[in-house]
């Protein structure tokens, strides 16, 4: 356990150096970079190659969010959840995607489940809305990822007012699939930043490792960082309850919503971070943490072979044995 007051970050716009998540030391020839807004967040894909290599990415940026978003009325996930329990034809993305958080429904026991969508659209954090209580209770009765069967490309709704959120874990899927992609385009040298999920492939031009910041939140305008990692190849997550909420009449809520009940985990972790090989690991990880005393999800992930990095409500960060994070 170290004793150090700070909430952790992944830092999530590369404006400056001294704040990147995963800049080069200097600028290359040959070395391009792109920022777009998509998934709810900034993103910045950069890395040694062709225009056309990084045009692709973006493109697929496009592409999975017009697949995944729950609020576009013509994306996969939309189209599910409006489908009155009848079984609906998906991209094979959005079919790999459900499949997969499938299995980490099932890891987390439920803790983690992908049919919130009946409790989330319930939530606006933006605008700061609680909803009535009776409307939650109502949605619970359709919260339970069983619900979901998968054949192939075929999803269907076994409880016809049940609905898919996949916000949750997303962003894990589409930076591994960013960097599969990249791999595929013979690049050597990338990174990806979804906001609280970087990816990166290879090291960096120079050949040394990435260095992925952790900064804390509660800095002025997100300046500063409190911890940093460095790695070549694998992904660095970070999830918190401050990365969207809100006070009303004395009470903080964030978007981390327990299934059980309809509303924000009670918990006494903050943040927490993981260090994996996939980044969709990351995402899965990370929110089954807010459900587990501190010291219980760091035996959690020790028992996956995960490096992360936990910070609690009274200031403590407790760190796996195997965590390479840089206290600064």
């Amino acid at each position: 356990m170290l004793s150090r007051r700070g909430f952790l970050s992944l830092a999530g716009m590369l404006g400056t150096a001294a704040l990147a998540g995963c800049a080069p030391a200097s600028e290359k020839a040959g070395e391009l970079s792109t920022t777009l807004f998509c998934f709810d967040t900034v993103c910045t894909l950069r890395g040694v190659m062709p225009q056309e290599a990084l045009d692709g990415a973006a493109a697929l940026c496009d592409r999975f969010e017009q697949l995944f978003s729950r609020t576009i009325e013509t994306s996969d996930v939309a189209r599910i959840n409006a489908a009155g329990g009848e079984p609906v034809e998906v991209a094979e993305e959005t079919a790999d995607l459900i499949a997969k958080a499938l299995g980490y429904c099932e890891a987390s026991d439920g803790r983690f489940d992908i049919t919130i969508g009946a409790v989330s659209q319930l939530w606006d954090f933006h605008n700061e809305v609680v909803p009535d209580h009776a409307d939650i209770e109502a949605a619970l009765a359709h919260v339970d990822w069983h619900a979901v069967q998968t054949d192939g490309m075929t999803v269907r709704l076994l409880d016809p007012k049940a609905a898919i959120d996949l916000g949750g874990i997303a962003k894990g899927w589409i930076a591994d699939a960013l960097i599969a992609y990249f791999a595929g385009e013979g690049v050597e040298s990338a990174c990806v930043n979804l906001g609280g999920n970087v990816a990166v492939l290879g090291s960096k031009p120079d050949g040394s490792p990435w260095r992925v910041g952790i900064q804390d939140p509660d800095s002025a305008e997100g300046e500063g960082l409190i911890a940093r990692i460095e790695i070549a190849d694998g992904s660095v997550v970070t999830s918190g309850l401050y990365e969207r909420s809100f006070e009303r009449d004395g009470r903080r809520y964030w978007h981390i919503l327990d299934p059980k009940t309809g509303y924000p985990v009670e918990t006494s972790i903050e943040s927490a971070s993981i260090y994996a090989s996939a980044s969709i690991d990351g995402d899965g990880y990370t929110k089954t943490l807010f459900f587990m005393e501190p010291a219980e999800g760091i035996a959690y992930l020790e028992s996956l072979g995960l490096a992360g990095l936990i910070a609690t409500s009274d200031g403590e960060l407790l760190a796996t044995e195997n965590s390479t994070f840089e206290l600064l």
